[in-house]
């Protein structure tokens, strides 16, 4: 009982958004505060997306493929987006750590400020130019006519998707991770009751607009209690202005923290367009519908990854880089144990999971081998997740960004035309190509985490 009322306790006080030293006391307590909001905030974000397939599944396939190929793009919006999270994260976490939270105040203003003028000049491209990105994807002539309206609307409110992202980013370096768990999951709840709606009232496009609308409120809420909040960023009147030396740095860490979002996301696209050429609608449809269960359960592990990277920012920011390292390796064991979990669910029943989103017979057969093969290297997953971010909450970008490059660009892509066109397995042979590049990648990020070099990098 008493081991349960602990539990309870720590449950408790993680929702509560209390004040909390991350670089005193003990560690596991530390992992566990942060990481149960990050997952449960991460959580609701995968119900948005798995949410918007359920309904749009009910539209046919050419619908299905149309959110796949804008998910697409939107991968490179949400890279930017992560990009400058990391580094608010990082930056803001250190400041924290270091016991200056007027600097820490600082520093999240400014990556807001340069978030909106990033996410602007794709809002601006997507509504004039929506229709040509999908020609450009490889979608079919009936495929652009119908999706073009669900890209332009997606794209031009890139606004308020770059804005939650870094607004968390900003809580998360603080801490305060119950307060982006609450906002994020404002904006889902409200894509759940909002979605059936529009789509029954305007069709594909109001997919689109309930998911904009959604994360739109959850802005808002974010903005609230950012400018008239108690917490340890407080942001007044006279910190909302340009800091162009803050700007600079924050750049600095954010440009490859985009880099290696946007390799891994360029890498995902190209298999999108080798799944379609070789397998056809159907592959591609049934790809989707995996990716989105894919990204269901691995949002929970990314939580835990988050919580890394906040512990690893405010330590070096204390000078405890002992304690920073302990904390991802403890971190990493709970990732590894979650995925394996996961890893077993997705080969037992995949068939069933794929069956809720359709019942078309060959777009079940595609998404079923898919979601078992790619989901057998979850454990990777879990563990390259964890190093990667850890390596990010220390400022050092770089280092996951030529990782990155070596393991989706050098490896997976030419692997999977390999087996795809070479050895003539067509889509399977692609979806074969992603478990091996995770692998890779979980090793060598392990090593470049226990060289230590991270403890060293300034930001």
């Amino acid at each position: 009982m008493e081991s349960l009322s602990t539990v309870w306790g720590i449950i408790r006080q993680s929702l509560n958004g209390e004040e909390q030293d991350y670089t005193q006391g003990s560690i596991r307590r530390a992992v566990f505060l942060l990481a149960i909001p990050m997952m449960l905030e991460l959580c609701l974000e995968s119900v948005f997306a798995v949410v918007d397939m359920y309904f749009v599944g009910k539209l046919g396939a050419n619908a299905i493929a149309t959110v796949g190929m804008t998910e697409s793009i939107m991968f490179l919006v949400y890279s930017l987006a992560m990009g400058i999270s990391v580094a608010a994260t990082a930056i803001v976490a250190r400041r924290v750590g270091e016991k200056k939270p007027e600097a820490a105040a600082n520093a999240g203003v400014q990556a807001i400020l340069l978030s909106v003028m990033v996410a602007l000049v794709f809002g601006v491209c997507g509504i004039i130019f929506a229709g040509d990105i999908l020609s450009l994807m490889g979608a079919k002539p009936d495929v652009v006519a119908i999706g073009t309206p669900f890209t332009r609307t997606m794209l031009g409110g890139s606004v308020v998707v770059v804005l939650i992202f870094v607004i968390n980013g900003v809580f998360r370096g603080a801490g305060d991770a119950a307060m982006a768990m609450r906002s994020l999951w404002l904006a889902s709840l409200t894509n759940i009751i909002l979605c059936p709606i529009f789509i029954h009232y305007f069709g594909l496009v109001g997919a689109a607009w309930a998911t904009v609308l959604a994360r739109g409120l959850g802005v808002c809420y974010q903005l609230f209690h950012l400018l008239g909040g108690k917490g340890i960023v407080r942001v007044g009147k006279d910190a909302l202005r340009f800091d162009m030396k803050i700007i600079r740095a924050i750049f600095e860490v954010a440009l490859p923290a985009a880099f290696q979002n946007i390799i891994a996301s360029g890498s995902w696209v190209l298999l999108i367009r080798l799944i379609a050429e070789t397998g056809g609608t159907a592959a591609s449809a049934g790809y989707q519908i995996c990716i989105r269960n894919v990204m269901f359960f691995l949002m929970p592990a990314w939580g835990l990854s988050n919580a890394a990277a906040t512990l690893v920012g405010q330590n070096l920011g204390a000078e405890q880089p002992k304690r920073a390292e302990e904390s991802v390796v403890l971190t990493a064991k709970y990732n590894a144990i979650f995925m394996s979990v996961v890893t077993v669910i997705f080969i037992v029943a995949a068939k069933p999971i794929i069956g809720v989103f359709t019942d078309d017979a060959e777009v079940l057969r595609y998404g079923t081998l898919a979601l078992q093969i790619i989901g057998s290297g979850y454990i990777f997953y879990g563990l390259e997740m964890v190093m990667l971010q850890a390596l990010n909450g220390a400022g050092d970008t770089k280092t996951p960004t030529i990782i990155n490059l070596v393991g989706f660009w050098l490896f997976q892509i030419p692997f999977a035309y390999f087996l795809a066109k070479g050895l003539g397995w067509n889509a399977v042979g692609a979806f074969f190509a992603v478990p091996a590049a995770e692998l890779l990648i979980a090793v060598i990020s392990w090593y470049y985490f226990r060289r230590g070099a991270w403890k060293a990098v300034k930001v």
